[in-house]
């Protein structure tokens, strides 16, 4: 089955989907064993120190298109798909769960690097997204404790609560559930702040493309066997954080909220009309969140 992504750039219904697949390089990262010698999906775009983004649970890349070309007149965007998830390959071997998805962003890490040696970096993680960027930088820090500039959140999940690993059978039904052509609908609704005016074909077609990718099902069933991210948010890690929430959020539940505010302190701001995806519902005001975030250069 060819990877959907290899046409996306030219029958997407979104013209700003469409756009930043045609901005996909296929790169060849520094991972072993059954991921050795294999070719990842990341967007990169843009000109000006490196800014990396992190989508959010059973999502692509594609969620960052409103924002991405908000940003990429000031920053060169590093939007990849995380391991497991979007349109990567999924060989069968390989054991999907948080430890890939960090090792596979490290390896990326390199890459960028090489082509930024001396800047630091900017780092934004969506929902699930953001759980990993806060482990992501956890572990850059403890090699370069001046690499990471600044980090925004949105809507995190995963920083706080217990992981609870799926059994067999369970995860396999969850997967076939989430597949379902009305559940991906109704989650898709779920997640904006107003569906009615702002989810129609072009934003179903998006939530529902990666899920001909071979191997979506089974990958989706080992992360679930894994219990994913929770709990990760302690301790936070020392660069600047911003966290923004949608005042309309119905996917993450209140206790979680209020568990992760907590954790959080006075670094969270919430913004009003908006849902579960910050970046999606309110991508200008989210940019300028960012923008005004940046340590400001002395005159």
């Amino acid at each position: 089955m060819p990877n959907p992504l290899s046409a996306a750039a030219q029958q997407l219904i979104d013209p700003q989907a469409r756009a930043l697949a045609a901005n996909v390089r296929w790169l060849q990262l520094n991972l072993g064993g059954a991921l050795a010698n294999l070719n990842w999906p990341v967007a990169v775009l843009g000109e000006g120190p490196p800014l990396l983004m992190l989508h959010g649970f059973d999502s692509s890349f594609l969620e960052f298109r409103r924002i991405a070309p908000l940003l990429a007149c000031n920053y060169q965007l590093w939007i990849p798909d995380l391991c497991g998830f979007g349109f990567c390959p999924r060989p069968i071997a390989a054991a999907y769960g948080p430890q890939l998805v960090i090792e596979h962003l490290i390896a990326l890490m390199a890459v960028i690097n090489a082509e930024n040696p001396s800047a630091s970096l900017g780092l934004i993680g969506a929902s699930m997204g953001g759980a990993v960027a806060i482990v992501l930088a956890r572990a850059l820090e403890q090699v370069n404790p001046k690499k990471l500039q600044q980090i925004l959140l949105l809507a995190p999940a995963g920083l706080t609560g217990k992981a609870m690993p799926l059994p067999p059978l369970l995860d396999k039904l969850g997967v076939a559930f989430l597949g379902l052509a009305a559940v991906r609908k109704g989650l898709c609704r779920q997640a904006f702040a107003d569906p009615k005016s702002s989810v129609g074909a072009a934003e179903e077609e998006i939530a529902s493309l990666h899920l001909q990718s071979p191997g979506w099902a089974h990958a989706l069933a080992c992360f679930a066997r894994s219990g994913g991210f929770a709990g990760v948010g302690a301790p936070l890690p020392t660069a600047p954080l911003t966290v923004l929430w949608g005042a309309n959020d119905r996917i993450l539940r209140p206790p979680l909220r209020l568990a992760a505010a907590a954790l959080l302190g006075d670094c969270c701001t919430e913004l009003q009309n908006c849902g579960h995806l910050p970046h999606l519902d309110q991508p200008g005001k989210v940019v300028t969140h960012w923008l005004d975030s940046q340590p400001k250069t002395p005159a």
